[in-house]
């Protein structure tokens, strides 16, 4: 069997200013289904680290899992970021529809490279939301949704309920909450009064995205998809609840929801509720990824790509 790095190649879609730039992880089947791989929030690159502490490689070692149970997949590099940084001079200088409409580029280019009639979008986290507005807005080359750990409320309620659940945030909580509350009313916050320790999340340089993103509903967009969707959700994850993933389940009574034991938000094993061996994981691309993940993704694209 051919390793697992051997069936990598780079691969492109066209950006606003230049490439976005991402790799291809082929299946050996020439006709093996294909998964677009979204990233989560912030500084996130195509194999799912961060400088912002996270080097859990949960993408990577997805496409990894998906590749040997015969599964391509395309994981990616956000425009103005990483190996897409030229896409656009600012990478902050983004909506949520900027991402959609890259969705659309990427789904566009793995079609015509792999010959494949339709692509299987999978957003983590934020990137869920993404999926939603690039399916809502035109399912067109899609074949269907993988919403992972995806939030399933507006972004302001799910950031106020983590502000809230870190005790060491007392102090610039209701600070915080102001500025959510402001930036929901599509009003820009002072960044000069705000309490330092608040600065990488209400950064003048974000607001604008912000305010495009706190004014989603990913229930909402999900009413309205009719392509096959699943919910993966994991009871240990500390930054999306199970709540968020029936919340989108109610919205869309044909999604199929799978809610696994002990997987947290980078899609890591977590047998306890000790919130620092959690958030351990997230630094440790040895690890792999929980039992279920990979089996639950699996067995519903095959089963959409094979439907009889």
């Amino acid at each position: 069997m051919a390793s697992a790095d051997s069936a990598e190649t780079g691969v492109e879609a066209p950006g606003p200013q230049g490439p976005l730039k991402g790799t291809l992880h082929a299946a050996a089947a020439s006709n093996a289904p294909v998964v677009l791989i979204i990233p989560g929030s912030g500084p996130t690159d195509r194999d799912g680290n961060s400088r912002l502490g996270v080097q859990a490689s949960s993408y990577r070692l997805l496409a990894e899992g998906l590749g040997r149970r015969g599964i391509s997949s395309v994981r990616i590099d956000k425009r103005g970021m990483f190996g897409s940084a030229t896409a656009i001079s600012d990478a902050n200088n983004v909506t949520i529809g900027d991402y959609a409409d890259d969705v659309h580029a990427w789904i566009s280019s793995i079609r015509q490279k792999t010959g494949s009639d339709c692509v299987w979008v999978l957003g983590h986290s934020e990137g869920g939301l993404v999926a939603l507005a690039a399916a809502a807005r035109d399912e067109t080359g899609i074949c269907g949704l993988l919403l992972v750990a995806a939030a399933g409320r507006p972004l302001g309620e799910v950031l106020r309920e983590q502000l809230r659940a870190n005790p060491a945030n007392a102090p610039i909580l209701d600070q915080a909450l102001s500025a959510i509350a402001q930036l929901e009313a599509g009003k820009p916050v002072d960044a000069s009064k705000l309490n330092p320790a608040l600065l990488p999340l209400f950064h003048p340089s974000v607001q604008r995205f912000l305010m495009n993103a706190l004014s989603y509903d990913p229930a909402q967009l999900l009413a309205k998809i009719r392509k096959p969707v699943l919910i993966l959700q994991g009871q240990r994850d500390i930054q999306v609840s199970e709540e968020d993933a029936r919340r989108l389940a109610e919205a869309n009574p044909k999604a199929e929801l799978r809610v696994l034991p002990d997987v947290n938000h980078v899609l890591k094993e977590v047998t306890s509720d000790d919130r620092a061996a959690n958030i351990a994981t997230y630094a440790d691309p040895n690890l792999p990824l929980a039992p279920g993940v990979v089996d639950a993704i699996t067995e519903f694209v095959l089963a959409g790509a094979n439907p009889n």
